[in-house]
């Protein structure tokens, strides 16, 4: 008979320091490889061997990008992107913020268009299907997988998927706040964030569930005198109606609609800076004046920086539910 042995345990404090075991800890060169300027010259002439330090911008990038894919801690986050007047670009910035988040996470990311009236959310994306939000709403009981919710939804090449209104002005009818509580309980189920494109102005039928909904609000406002004065009145009227804690934690985008301006952004941005959470210029890029599809690439540089400060900002709040209380 062979005789066993147990072992017998060694107090932790005995065993020598050690090193986790991992490709970070193991592997001798783990920098990312540069995407461009000298340090990709250099990557590239010595053969992948010689990987210069990350510059300063590149440090930002890497950190902006990892606030944008910042999990969903409660599962699903809803944003409303919203403005007190209409051209201020209230709709192109949902769709460019849906595309930046969706081309950098994992997990499903939806906009859906809630203007009482006609929206125009629908042609910033190619479309796959004439269905609209309207159709979504009649066919609810039936919708009980995410490819039934699917078949409603056009897709960018981001990956963001569109969920329209109808275009028709004669055969639309007014999207109201139990509308809006209906969709966003199915989109809740198959969707980790939701971006709601607002229709102008605060007091039609969708927006007071809109806003009793909304984890964070995005304000866009146009770089002009007229445009913040709108949106410094549309704070105000927030917090008036019992939605401070909204304020506080909201994202202004000033939002450059021409090549030039007089106006001081400088000040602007001081002004909102001190009322709310995080401000955001987009510069004025010729491809989002042509007011159709949203496509990231065809975005100058900075305009695509901009939206991934904007995506960054809006990540930060993702960790958690805001409190809605005042």
């Amino acid at each position: 008979m062979t005789e066993t042995h147990t072992p017998v345990p060694v107090p932790a404090e005995q065993y020598p320091e050690t090193v986790p075991l991992t490709a970070e800890h193991l592997l001798t060169n783990r920098r990312p490889e540069p995407t461009g300027g000298w340090r990709r010259l250099v990557y590239q002439v010595s053969g992948g061997r010689v990987i210069p330090a990350e510059s300063a911008a590149e440090l930002e990038r890497r950190t902006l990008i990892a606030h944008a894919q910042t999990p969903v801690a409660s599962g699903h986050h809803r944003i409303a992107v919203m403005s007190l007047k209409g051209g201020v670009g209230k709709t192109t910035t949902t769709a460019a913020l849906g595309n930046t988040l969706a081309s950098l996470r994992g997990d499903r990311v939806i906009a859906i268009d809630a203007n009482p009236d006609r929206g125009t959310l629908g042609i910033k994306v190619k479309a796959e299907t004439a269905a609209t939000i309207r159709t979504l709403l009649a066919e609810a009981p039936h919708i009980v997988r995410y490819a039934d919710a699917r078949a409603f939804t056009s897709q960018s090449p981001a990956r963001l998927e569109v969920l329209a209104s109808d275009t028709d002005p004669a055969v639309s009818e007014a999207f109201n706040a139990e509308d809006y509580r209906t969709v966003a309980g199915l989109i809740e189920r198959y969707y980790s964030i939701c971006i709601t494109d607002c229709g102008t102005g605060l007091l039609h039928g969708a927006m007071g569930a809109t806003l009793e909904l909304a984890d964070q609000i995005v304000l866009v406002t146009l770089v002009a005198v007229d445009g913040a004065s709108s949106a410094a009145a549309t704070l105000d009227w927030l917090t008036a109606h019992g939605h401070g804690a909204l304020v506080r934690n909201a994202i202004v985008v000033l939002n450059a609609v021409e090549p030039k301006s007089h106006v001081d952004v400088d000040l602007l941005e001081r002004h909102f800076s001190n009322r709310c959470r995080a401000v955001v210029r987009v510069p004025f890029d010729p491809h989002l004046k042509e007011g159709a599809e949203v496509d990231l690439a065809r975005l100058r540089p900075t305009t695509r920086g901009a939206y991934l400060r904007l995506a960054a900002a809006a990540g930060q709040a993702f960790g958690q539910r805001p409190d809605r209380g005042n």
